[in-house]
């Protein structure tokens, strides 16, 4: 069954050269100019990745992602018009998966679809070829249960994005070892994501304000000067 793609642009002839293309490499399209019609859509399709811009009549694409994210987890790829960081983080913290700006390559646009694709049929395949019913690591008041994707502290929930807990259960699963910021990248984000380590920094903040107690004095994720990040627990 041919992979479903959602998307939301509100400029005629690029929405129509982007579903002609994903069409080509024998992807099921659907598009939208609208942002309150891209989250209606998107409940109703349920599709495998959207691509959303930015700038969109009524709602725009951070409104958007917001509200997709209350539902679902799928990939997100934004496309903005400015190649300005403040784009880039204000996407990320919404719940983006990756961004490209405009103008871009169709070619480097359909690499980007299919490695956010594979990266979720991997994640997949891990999940269902497990074999465990139940998985959950604990570090003293913190608790992540695998399986259900979900992080308890002092046996209360914390709301975590998609990028957040993997980034998290990444950092528990190798505890006390000093772990490059690429080599985070490579390993959370996958060895084929276009972004930059600057990714994880933003990631690692969240992550404080999140399950540390004081997140200008983290005790559980450390910064390795010149090195990277290490989780103490």
């Amino acid at each position: 069954m041919a992979e479903k793609i959602l998307i939301v642009e509100d400029e005629p002839t690029l929405q129509e050269t982007l579903a002609y293309n994903l069409k080509k490499q024998g992807y099921e399209v659907d598009a939208t100019g609208d942002g309150t019609a891209a989250v209606e859509k998107a409940r109703e399709l349920k599709p495998d990745l959207i691509l959303l811009d930015i700038m969109l009549p009524g709602m725009d694409g951070f409104e958007v992602c917001k509200m997709i994210r209350k539902d679902m987890t799928v990939p997100i790829l934004m496309l903005t018009a400015r190649d300005d960081e403040i784009d880039r983080v204000v996407g990320l913290e919404v719940g983006a998966d990756d961004y490209l700006t405009k103008p871009f390559s169709m070619r480097e646009l359909i690499a980007r679809v299919k490695a956010l694709l594979r990266r979720v049929k991997i994640m997949q395949q891990e999940i269902n070829g497990s074999g465990e019913k139940h998985k959950v690591y604990k570090t003293q008041n913190l608790e992540i249960d695998d399986t259900r994707r979900e992080v308890l502290l002092n046996g209360s929930a914390v709301e975590l994005k998609p990028k957040e807990y993997d980034l998290l259960l990444y950092l528990l699963q190798h505890k006390g070892q000093v772990l490059s910021r690429e080599l985070i990248l490579e390993r959370v984000w996958g060895w084929d994501y276009f972004g930059d380590s600057r990714t994880v920094d933003v990631h690692v903040r969240w992550l404080r304000e999140k399950i540390e107690e004081d997140p200008s004095k983290p005790k559980r994720i450390i910064t390795v000067r010149s090195a990277g990040y290490r989780f103490e627990g």
